[in-house]
């Protein structure tokens, strides 16, 4: 099923959302759903333009443009959602584009959002040194995200100037709410 973007956009602003296969369902669809619902245009990028696959069995069929197309200039939000430790944030976290596009995030200080096993692409892009974050709490997540010199903390949301991160999915309410103040507040820049 193809789900289709609202005919009129509220906003000029644009989210990408970077995945794969093995994504977190409520991770991608969630945050996708509500960026939409608040007329942000949202294009998910993946290692290819292909179904994806969810790790509890729905799946993805909107993927808009492979990692490595992702102009990231042309977008006002990063979305980094979790996945199976051996799933979708290893695969985006091991795409050199995304590293870079990450890096162009943090350097332009514009709204990246990462949650569960999301971080990892912040860990390899070098984007935790000094920061606040959280992530899942099992798998080794937290001890990487310290050794690259974050500073992890075990909340349900961390915000950290431009960073917003969340554990689970349990916690995507407020992950989405304080990624929504986020993009208000980018907005009125």
């Amino acid at each position: 099923m193809r789900i289709p973007q609202p005919p009129k956009l509220l906003s000029p602003h644009r989210a990408i959302i970077l995945s794969a296969d093995k994504f977190e369902d409520m991770e991608l669809f969630f945050p996708y759903f509500r960026l939409i619902e608040a007329g942000i245009r949202v294009d998910v990028a993946a290692p290819r333009v292909e179904k994806l696959t969810g790790e509890n069995g729905y799946w993805f069929e909107n993927v808009d443009l492979r990692i490595d197309d992702v102009e990231p200039d042309k977008y006002d939000l990063l979305i980094l959602p979790g996945g199976r430790p051996d799933g979708a944030p290893q695969t985006v976290r091991r795409n050199a584009h995304a590293l870079e596009i990450t890096q162009h995030f943090f350097a332009a200080n514009k709204p990246v959002g990462a949650i569960c096993h999301g971080p990892y692409t912040l860990v390899s892009a070098d984007c935790v040194r000094g920061r606040k974050l959280t992530c899942f709490f099992g798998d080794g997540v937290p001890e990487e995200v310290q050794a690259a010199g974050g500073l992890y903390e075990d909340a349900e949301v961390v915000v950290d100037g431009n960073l917003v991160t969340s554990r689970w999915q349990p916690d995507l309410p407020a992950f989405m709410r304080e990624v929504m103040r986020m993009m208000e507040s980018y907005v009125k820049r």
